[in-house]
């Protein structure tokens, strides 16, 4: 008697694999470039200069750590619009912030005009109280 060699599981089930795993892949591939995305824009707002001087500003203000405590750390994900071209730009966002007592909102609105970031409004919002503390010391601060 002659024995049959059984078809290995890929020899059986190839025609159902080779398209399913193809399509898996591409959406993956999708999911994760889409990903990769938000994260790099995110990172991109969040290592920018007017976000760095923002939370300088917070984290000097004696009124705002005496109602968040300290440190002052950013607390999620900048919500709102930064737009660059070249040394012209305009920043509008709000960061999440907290401290050891608290949370609030850090907002910035901006114009970079030549290289040179002047600020419109910079205050922190207190998210229990909702009471907003200016952070800019002049009408129009710059840097």
């Amino acid at each position: 008697m002659s024995q049959q060699k059984q078809k290995s599981w890929f020899g059986r089930n190839w025609l159902w694999f080779i398209p399913l795993s193809g399509c898996l892949g591409i959406i993956l591939l999708f999911v994760f470039g889409i990903g990769a995305a938000i994260f790099g824009v995110s990172e991109l707002i969040t290592n920018s200069t007017p976000v760095e001087y923002a939370i300088k500003q917070a984290s000097q203000n004696s009124k705002v750590i005496s109602l968040l405590g300290e440190p002052i750390e950013k607390d999620g994900f900048p919500n709102g619009n930064i737009s660059l071209h070249n040394n012209d730009g305009t920043v509008d966002f709000s960061i999440p912030i907290k401290g050891n007592k608290g949370e609030g909102d850090l907002i910035v609105k901006g114009i970079k005009t030549d290289g040179k970031w002047v600020f419109e409004e910079l205050y922190v919002r207190i998210k229990e109280t909702q009471e907003e503390i200016n952070l800019l010391e002049k009408a129009l601060e710059s840097i």
